[in-house]
């Protein structure tokens, strides 16, 4: 994995509020293929730095590269446009709506010819069609795209913000917390999502307080600490108990192991 090429980097990256810096020179590199997790204690400034990937705030500083080319976003729209996506805590689905309408909510498929140019009729059938195809990609098993996302569990909620961003998304999926409030049948279910989701070639940005879970299926550990990186760090080759020292300072910088570093 270190030697895959980085598709999406930041770097010297400061976002201050007032006289509160929560970023300060932030570097971030994202590899091809790989599950990258964000942790961090709170106030070490993970929310600002994906909300800055994710196009939700422009930096004051720094500069960002997608596929070795500048970028700069203005909107989460502009991180949209150059295949971008984000899954946020708080899912943002749509409850009385169905599966299909939320899975190209904002992105609906208009009828073909006049209907759809003119009358911006949407074609229900087609994202009906669209929708179980991009389901049965990720292996998500849902009895009916039509049916209501407020009948879904809290996974199958999840399942469904997730199918949306992958099917979407051209080179990159954030995801924000999205085992949080899960039950262990459903979290490890979004676990093996987020998985496919990768498999299928999209790196994904994971930010996570849950430890067990990074462990579980991070390729690199991104520390953020005071409003910088601390390390990249290898789970195959530290314990999550160094991990966590290094996130609260108890370890420095200097005591990880070369072989712990990612």
């Amino acid at each position: 994995m270190a030697t895959a090429p980085v598709i999406f980097k930041a770097s010297g990256i400061v976002k201050r509020y007032g006289h509160v810096v929560a970023l300060d020179g932030v570097d971030f590199e994202l590899r091809a293929g790989e599950i990258l997790a964000v942790i961090g204690d709170n106030g070490a400034g993970k929310s600002s730095l994906i909300k800055v990937l994710s196009g939700a705030v422009v930096p004051d500083e720094g500069s960002m590269e997608l596929d070795g080319k500048p970028v700069h976003f203005r909107s989460p729209i502009d991180a949209r446009k150059h295949g971008i996506e984000t899954v946020y805590q708080d899912l943002a689905v749509a409850p009385a709506m169905t599966i299909a309408e939320n899975l190209f909510l904002g992105r609906e498929i208009l009828k073909p010819g006049i209907l759809g140019k003119l009358l911006r009729l949407i074609d229900k059938k087609q994202m009906l069609q669209d929708a179980t195809t991009h389901m049965a990609d990720l292996k998500i098993g849902l009895r009916s795209m039509g049916q209501a996302v407020e009948t879904l569990s809290g996974g199958q909620r999840q399942g469904v913000a997730v199918a949306r961003s992958a099917a979407f998304a051209k080179h990159v999926v954030i995801m924000d917390e999205p085992t949080a409030a899960l039950g262990v049948k459903e979290g490890n279910m979004v676990l093996e999502l987020i998985r496919r989701v990768r498999d299928k070639g999209l790196p994904v940005i994971l930010i996570s307080h849950n430890m067990p879970h990074v462990f579980e299926i991070a390729d690199r550990i991104h520390v953020q600490r005071l409003g910088k990186r601390a390390a990249v760090l290898n789970p195959k080759a530290i314990s999550m108990s160094d991990t966590v020292a290094v996130m609260t300072g108890a370890m420095p910088v200097e005591k990880i192991p070369e072989e712990a570093r990612a």
